[in-house]
């Protein structure tokens, strides 16, 4: 890539040299002659409305319809994030989609960034391109690395974009048919259909904290996928494909997408200021099951027992409690008792750990907010201060 960059930039020089000896007094002309600009390059923005609800899944009409808005994500990796590229540079190839007519492109934060917590690198240089070939400089406006988001930012002048709709990843079912469309091993505008397996799950992010409330799909998602959208029967994006858990590495396994719920209060974040804060509550906690239940004489069968909770986090400085310093063995695991039972926060019940990862994600940092949890076999309300998510948080909400 940079060879030929190199040479055209030679050639551009090599005219403007031959244009000024063809005569001293048209060379003075040239140098005083005011130039004229070039005519604006007019964006082509293409809106293509979701179908109606209830519609039939139709993986071709998906297809025609929203791969022109799907593009390939290009990242160079030198030594520094805004540096030169030198020979051998690392490259990475992912996938994207439009989000809006003005330039605005989404894919996975791994995808423009080299490792991960606190050494992860940003690329020095991002390229995006687009179904006809078109192939532009991006800037990365913004990454949320606990998300696995990311927002560039392109030049739209003379292109034709088509931007996705957004669904609502809270709607999907498990057993509704999908649709990946992706660079799968840098073969843009590819496309695999499956279903929605299972929803909320815990999906890994680049730092301690994982993502909840992912989407696993049976949809065929392989390296290069990475940032490419998955979408609903409506045409709709409702996550976006992260990762595949696969025994040989292939596209076999299952596959997992950020849910476009999380994936909104990125980037309304990002498009204001390039970051993302999240709110913290410092608990450490284990689902109840009925024989957990049963075992350790819990005064309720759903909510989240808190084994631990983070020294001057703000659960501490509320008074929630943990667990007693003893270990109890119980099928395989080790539990501490003693510890709250949370049931609620805010107005969101909390049945599993990814209820209350996802109702802290909620708030943002400052806020106060009403935890309902159980102690001593009594209901109590306590009210908690909500901080900012520490970067060396252990992995608790």
């Amino acid at each position: 890539m940079a060879p030929r960059v190199l040479a055209l930039l030679l050639a551009g020089f090599a005219l403007a040299g031959c244009g000024g000896d063809d005569g001293a007094g048209e060379g003075f002309l040239e140098a005083r002659a005011t130039p004229t600009p070039p005519p604006p390059q007019a964006t082509r923005v293409e809106v293509v409305p979701p179908t109606s609800p209830g519609t039939e899944f139709d993986p071709h009409l998906i297809y025609e319809r929203e791969a022109p808005g799907v593009v390939t994500v290009i990242s160079l990796f030198g030594g520094e994030e805004d540096g030169a590229q030198a020979a051998g540079d690392d490259e990475g190839v992912g996938s994207g989609f439009v989000l809006s007519g003005s330039g605005e492109v989404v894919t996975n934060a791994h995808v423009v960034t080299a490792g991960e917590g606190s050494s992860a690198r940003r690329a020095s240089e991002v390229f995006v391109e687009f179904a006809d070939s078109n192939k532009v400089a991006a800037r990365v406006v913004g990454r949320d690395l606990d998300a696995d988001v990311a927002l560039l930012e392109i030049d739209p002048a003379g292109l034709s974009l088509r931007p996705l709709p957004l669904g609502r990843s809270s709607a999907m079912r498990v057993g509704e048919p999908v649709a990946a469309i992706g660079s799968p091993f840098g073969e843009r505008q590819s496309l695999s259909v499956g279903v929605v397996s299972a929803i909320d799950r815990s999906i890994r992010s680049l730092t301690a904290f994982d993502i909840p409330g992912a989407i696993q799909t049976d949809a065929a998602v392989n390296p290069g996928n990475s940032g490419g959208p998955l979408v609903n029967a409506r045409g709709q994006v409702i996550g976006i494909n992260q990762q595949i858990r696969s025994s040989s590495g292939g596209g076999e396994g299952v596959g997992f997408a950020v849910p476009i719920d999380v994936v909104k209060r990125s980037i309304r974040q990002l498009r204001e200021d390039g970051t993302v804060d999240y709110a913290y509550l410092g608990v450490a906690t284990v689902e109840l099951y009925p024989q957990l239940v049963e075992r350790f004489g819990l005064p309720v069968s759903r909510g989240v027992w808190v084994q631990s909770v983070s020294a001057g986090g703000p659960a501490a400085s509320a008074g929630l409690r943990g667990g007693d310093g003893k270990r109890t063995s119980f099928q395989g695991e080790d539990y501490r008792d003693g510890g709250d039972v949370i049931t609620r926060l805010g107005d969101r019940p909390v049945r599993d750990a990814d209820d209350l990862a996802l109702a802290v994600t909620r708030y943002d940092p400052g806020a106060r907010v009403d935890v309902e949890l159980w102690r001593d076999g009594r209901r109590q309300v306590v009210a908690v201060a909500l901080e900012r998510r520490p970067s060396g948080a252990d992995e608790t909400p």
